[in-house]
């Protein structure tokens, strides 16, 4: 408790020195406590300089995804109190899975420095290493059926390019579904999980999670995925993890309070960050290829194409490849 009074103080005036008498008295504690929260900041990886008739102050912040990093960027009106901040997990999506059952409250979040068991869709894997990405999920629990909730994962496409934008600056285009892509490659990967009440048929819960490429080099994707996926700072961008993971929390927390209510807004902001519209796509169906052109989306965030034969249809799951992205030219 003494490391995270200490801290707090430090970043109540960035680049000013208190003495270790002034952080003794505000915080109530010995002289030798402040002393051991200095020491067990540094370990944390925290630069706290000590000048002899100054004190103590804070220089330098490492990028780390802790709670007290993370709740510095939390806006004080986004509700958030059960923030979990893990170093390395199997899924952030598996683990809220398994708290759902366990009786987690509503709006609990998870984000982890690492995966060992990282998901999409499809059962395909997330590459996770540790220190280089955000992998966050949230667990709602909407008072909703399941037929109240088919937009959610076009919404949350929406949420997570809406906080990339918030913290990094650059607005990442999304691939019908829920693709994130930015200089052409995948940025961002998102996967919703739904667990229904046996009787009811009501949602039980709702766990969205997210994996958002940060400090990736090639070579932390491996050869195959290298040649599909980017990163932040691939695309020239630097952004604190921390502050990514607090405007994820903040855009899925709008997300939650817009279900069951209009998605007008979703749909339309949805169609203009689209890359897909509007490009021949190759629909990769069990049986065969078929190729189209992608037209726009509906107020389901539906795919609507055009076949080669003329005739119109509407998407509602299925691979989408898209002409220009992850190396699909013909």
């Amino acid at each position: 408790m003494s490391r995270e009074q200490v801290y707090q103080l430090l970043q109540e005036r960035p680049g000013a020195f208190f003495s270790g008498q002034e952080l003794s008295r505000r915080l109530g504690i010995s002289r030798a406590a402040v002393w051991k929260a200095i020491d067990a900041l540094r370990r944390d990886g925290y630069t706290v300089e000590a000048r002899p008739g100054l004190g103590y102050r804070l220089t330098f912040t490492p990028d780390v995804l802790v709670e007290r990093e993370v709740r510095r960027y939390l806006p004080p009106d986004v509700p958030c109190p059960e923030l979990r901040c893990l170093e390395e997990i199997d899924s952030t999506n598996s683990y809220l899975k398994r708290e759902a059952l366990a009786g987690a409250p509503d709006g609990t979040v998870a984000v982890a420095n690492s995966q060992s068991g990282g998901r999409g869709r499809m059962t395909r894997s997330f590459q996770s290493p540790p220190g280089k990405g955000v992998y966050l999920s949230v667990l709602l629990r909407p008072q909703l059926p399941p037929g109240e909730l088919l937009g959610v994962t076009g919404m949350t496409a929406v949420a997570i390019s809406r906080a990339v934008e918030r913290a990094a600056g650059v607005r990442p285009g999304i691939k019908w579904t829920n693709d994130l892509v930015l200089g052409g490659r995948k940025l961002c990967g998102i996967l919703t999980e739904m667990a229904l009440e046996g009787e009811t048929q009501m949602t039980q819960s709702l766990v969205i999670g997210a994996g958002v490429n940060v400090s990736h080099t090639a070579e932390d994707f491996g050869p195959e995925v290298a040649k599909m996926a980017t990163s932040l700072a691939q695309e020239g961008c630097a952004v604190s993890r921390p502050a990514l993971a607090a405007a994820m929390i903040v855009e899925l927390r709008r997300l939650s309070d817009s279900l069951g209510g209009d998605l007008t807004g979703w749909v339309e902001e949805y169609r203009s960050r689209c890359v897909t519209l509007g490009k021949p796509v190759r629909l990769l169906w069990t049986d065969r290829q078929v190729r189209a052109q992608a037209l726009d989306v509906d107020d389901q965030f539906g795919l609507v194409v055009r076949l080669e034969d003329g005739e119109t249809t509407t998407l509602r799951t299925g691979e989408v490849s898209v002409r220009g992205l992850y190396g699909y030219t013909e």
